[in-house]
């Protein structure tokens, strides 16, 4: 049963459907109580009728259906490769617009969705019709139902949400040199987009990924690093509880920030970040500190 009839089955039978218009027409002249009750009803009903009506115009543009294209592991047990063919709805691949986007994901039969944000770069949307995601799966939430899906397999997703990464706010590239970034753990995603899509960072003297994790079997996108630093990114792992042997930088990310800081130009440093809320706020600490502006810290939320 859809929601417009069923907000209508407690206020209007066939009785008072067909005969209401003109029992007020006649009643008109010489107000009763039973028109003092179907005045306020009738206002009612239109303005439930209207409710109702929206909210099923909403659901049926918010959600589309589309398959899983692959599902693979990306570092470890708790971290997977999604990607969802879009192609048939050029709609929805086209609103994905900006770096560090994301959508609203949920799986048939089950009510709560989950939010995304999009790994992939616009540009791979719009020319192959696919949205690619990092998915940590989390026990017993929509993410952990949707890792233990397959090929083929459906689900339900909303229009793409978000204002991404205002790049605007460094550039343009010969006035922002420098760009810092950091991201941990799944954080990742929105920023291979941001990297992906090209951001002047082959452009720029200075663009730093400060990128955290455990370990690294739970550092995702190692097979990407090499292109990173190609596009002009300097990637810098990061790990909390390094195995042994471990001879990069280790404990937390702002923490090597902190340690390395070199920046010769505030005033021209730009800064992206994505993780963790007590990174985010203790980089975001730093670098006001040290004369960046809090309108070039980038986030995209």
């Amino acid at each position: 049963m859809s929601i417009l009839s069923l907000s209508l089955s407690p206020f209007l039978n066939p009785t008072l459907s067909s005969h209401a218009p003109s029992r007020i027409q006649s009643l008109h002249p010489h107000p009763s109580s039973s028109m003092t009750f179907l005045k306020p009803l009738h206002h009612h009903l239109r303005r439930r009728l209207s409710i109702s009506a929206a909210a099923v115009r909403q659901d049926t543009n918010l959600w589309t259906t589309a398959p899983l294209l692959t599902i693979s592991p990306a570092a470890s047990e708790s971290l997977f490769h999604v990607t969802i063919d879009v192609s048939d709805y050029p709609d929805l691949a086209t609103s994905h617009t900006k770096p560090g986007q994301y959508l609203q994901l949920r799986i048939p039969d089950v009510e709560k969705p989950s939010f995304l944000a999009i790994a992939s770069p616009p540009s791979l949307a719009a020319s192959k019709g696919v949205f690619e995601f990092l998915v940590k799966s989390i026990s017993g939430s929509t993410a952990e139902l949707l890792c233990g899906l397959r090929k083929g397999d459906v689900v339900d997703l909303s229009q793409v949400m978000g204002k991404g990464f205002d790049l605007d706010q460094i550039s343009p590239v010969e006035k922002y040199q420098t760009v810092v970034i950091f991201a941990t753990g799944s954080g990742i995603s929105p920023v291979r987009s941001l990297i992906e899509a090209g951001f002047g960072a082959d452009k720029r003297s200075d663009v730093r990924l400060y990128y955290g994790a455990r370990n690294l079997k739970r550092m995702a996108y190692q097979d990407r690093f090499e292109n990173w630093a190609s596009s002009g990114v300097k990637v810098v792992p990061v790990l909390s509880q390094p195995d042994d042997g471990w001879t990069g930088e280790h404990g937390y990310v702002q923490a090597a920030f902190a340690r390395a800081k070199n920046i010769f130009s505030p005033q021209s440093t730009g800064a992206v970040l994505c993780g963790q809320k007590q990174m985010a706020e203790e980089v975001t600490s730093l670098l006001v500190a040290d004369g960046v502006s809090t309108e070039k810290i980038l986030k995209n939320f």
